[in-house]
Formats: structure tokens, sequence, C-alpha cells
């Protein structure tokens, strides 16, 4: 790790460069992760976004081994000083997290933290996760130099801990982590709705809000000067660097808002749309996304249209929360009607276990689909096995 005053520089560069590179939140995320780990020179780092059950709907983690997170157990709730950062918006960088009062405690398998820092991340008002990193290296300076960004020298056992500099580094990266959040919400949403009334607003939104993003990550990049007082010129020729980085991909979405739109079922049919939305999920995610079609006849609108929301759903699921590296849907003729069939590779899971505690992944809203069509929807799936959906239609 390079020492001095603008030694930040890269990893923010980084940062940013993955965001224009990425459409899938889960990579950007792990890069942001990373990064801030490397610039604060700290032992773990981790970026959690709530859902709306006191949990988490994301945590990414960089510094702990695959091993060791699943010995953790399951993703933390949030409480003490997590839900401070995520209700109160203000940053938290303390010497010892243990001696907190609102610490309480962690599983056996988690590893031992003392120093911390933590900031939200926030879109205006909107509190969309937090970032924070426990555990500052001793054993060399800090991204902010010798001396901490509180006035004290650096020194091993000092007790000194994250500086203010590396507070405001790390301001910087949740301004990054706002954008590739905000952008994964609109990239959703684009992908979810198929109305064709709703196409040409849904483009027209994202494009606006992708290039207002990126001009504010140009800004951002531009006021990371301030914080370089040394060598300006070659930091001021870094920057610049990656203002033109952020207008490529600024080109490079608005070609994407164009592909995103997705085909109207009723004026393209059910094998088009289908093929039309599985070719546009393979270009937004890592996992290889496949879609055959075999003899389909055309089947009842009625029918069609659960076919291709089933479809959608077992497709959000394998993409969002199987860890899958590929996805196969097939839709073949059966009989009169059809068979849709959905696989990926992913982590799977027990379904009487899920049915047990009342987790459906969306299972129950698939069935009712199936069955308000005169249809039948069976779920194969085991831990470490991968998961396979699939929906059968007697046809008209």
């Amino acid at each position: 790790m390079t020492n001095g005053p603008g030694a930040g520089i890269p990893a923010v560069s980084s940062a940013i460069l993955a965001m224009s590179r990425h459409l899938e939140v889960r990579d950007v995320l792990k890069t942001i992760v990373a990064s801030a780990r490397e610039l604060l020179d700290a032992e773990y780092a981790a970026l959690g976004v709530p859902d709306d059950h006191g949990g988490f709907a994301q945590f990414v983690v960089d510094g702990i081994s695959d091993e060791e997170w699943k010995a953790i157990g399951p993703l933390p709730r949030q409480h003490g000083i997590l839900a401070a950062m995520l209700h109160s918006a203000t940053p938290e960088r303390l010497a010892d997290v243990r001696a907190d009062p609102r610490f309480g405690g962690w599983p056996a398998a988690h590893p031992d933290m003392s120093d911390f820092i933590g900031l939200p991340v926030a879109d205006g008002d909107e509190i969309l996760g937090a970032l924070f990193l426990a555990n500052k290296r001793r054993d060399k300076p800090s991204a902010s130099g010798p001396s901490g960004g509180d006035g004290c020298p650096f020194t091993a056992g000092d007790g000194c801990g994250f500086t203010e500099e590396d507070e405001r580094l790390l301001g910087i990266l949740a301004e990054h982590a706002a954008i590739a959040l905000t952008n994964a919400r609109l990239y959703e949403r684009s992908r979810e709705l198929t109305i064709a009334g709703e196409r040409a607003r849904l483009a027209h939104e994202l494009h606006d809000a992708v290039a207002q993003k990126l001009f504010s990550l140009r800004l951002t990049a531009q006021a990371a000067t301030a914080l370089v007082d040394r060598d300006p010129a070659r930091a001021k020729g870094e920057l610049h660097q990656v203002a033109l980085l952020a207008a490529e991909a600024a080109d490079e979405l608005r070609a994407a808002v164009i592909e995103l739109r997705p085909a109207a079922l009723d004026e393209d049919g059910l094998v088009a749309t289908l093929r039309s939305q599985v070719q546009v999920l393979d270009r937004a995610h890592t996992a290889c996304v496949t879609f055959e079609a075999h003899g389909v006849r055309v089947l009842p609108s009625a029918q069609e249209e659960a076919l291709l929301r089933v479809a959608q759903e077992a497709l959000h699921n394998a993409l969002r929360h199987s860890g899958a590296g590929r996805v196969a849907v097939t839709l073949a003729r059966y009989g009169q009607g059809a068979l849709l069939r959905i696989a990926d590779d992913g982590r799977g899971f027990d379904t009487r276990a899920v049915r047990r505690a009342g987790r459906h992944l969306g299972l129950v809203s698939m069935r009712d689909r199936a069955g308000s069509v005169g249809g039948k929807l069976t779920v194969e799936s085991e831990p470490g096995k991968g998961t396979t959906v699939k929906m059968e239609v007697p046809g008209g």
C-alpha cells in the first residue's frame, strides 16, 4: 500500500471504475468494500443494505473467508451501533467497539474487533445502508500519512485508531456506494416492469437518473483534490482520467437503457418476450442465463401471462438470492399446453424448512398464478444442489 496524502486516490479511482463497468450491484459493493479496507488499512470491512424487516437484504464483507462467514451464522440484525448508523445518519468512530454501551456481543465464531469506523450510505435524506470497518492495522502508517487526521502521531499501540482523514476518505466511498445502490434499484425496476405503457416512461426516468448520478460522481472525484496537498498536478491528472471514464460510462448506460426496455407480451408473444428478457438478464448479471424453446404453440393470453410472471419471479430468486453461476430457462410443448422450467446451480434450500418457517421467496405467489390458469407448480431444491422451478399449463 502506498503511503502519503495522495495514497487514497488510486483506491477511490478503483471504486469509481468498478461502478462504470458493472451493472450487478453486489459486484460493485464487493469492490467498494475491498477498496475501503485497503484504503484505510483495516483488517475487516463490510457494507450492509437493510431490508424492511429489521435485517439486511445484502451484507458484503471483506477480510473474512467463506468458511469463517459460514461459521458465523445468519446475517446480523439491525441493532446496536449498526442500527444507530441506519437511523441517525451520523458517522461513528470508536477506539474499542466492545466498550460502547450499545455493543450487544457477537456470535462465537465472529472475529474479535476493537477499532471501529462506520458511515451511513445515503442518497439525499434516504439511508440506503451502512459502510463500516474494524481493526485498524498498527504496523504501518495509514492512507492519511504518518500523522492521523486528529493530529496524533501514528505509532504502534498508541490507541489512535481510525482518524478524521480516514473518515473523510471513507465518506467519498460512501458517496459512490449510494450511486451504485440507486442505479441498481433503477435497473431492477426496468427488469420487472413489463407493461407496455411503462416502457417509454421508465427509459426516460432511468436515463435522467443515471446521468445525474454520474455527474455527481464526477463532482465527487473533483472534490477529492481537497485531500491532496502533495504533488497536486499528478492527483489532478488522475482525477481528470476518472472524469473521462465516468463520461464513457454515461454513454454506455444510455445505450443500455434502450436494451432494457422489455418486449410486450401481447405484441411479441411469450417465446419472444421470454427470450428478450433472458438476454437482458444475461448481460446485466454475472451469472450465465440461457433460454431454449421447443415446439411451443400459442396459448390463451391468461396462461401466457401467468407463465411469464412465474418465469420472472423464479429468475429474480435465482439471480438475487441463490448465488447461481448458471440459470437455464426452457419452455417446451407439453401435450396441448406448455412446460416452463427454470433451473439454477445456486446454493439451494430445504423446501420443508422454508414451508415451516413461512419463508417462501415468492413461492406462494407463483403457485397462485399457476392455479389461476389451471396449471401446476413444483419446486425441487436441496442445500448445495441448486433449485428447479417447473410450471405446467394444460393449454386451451
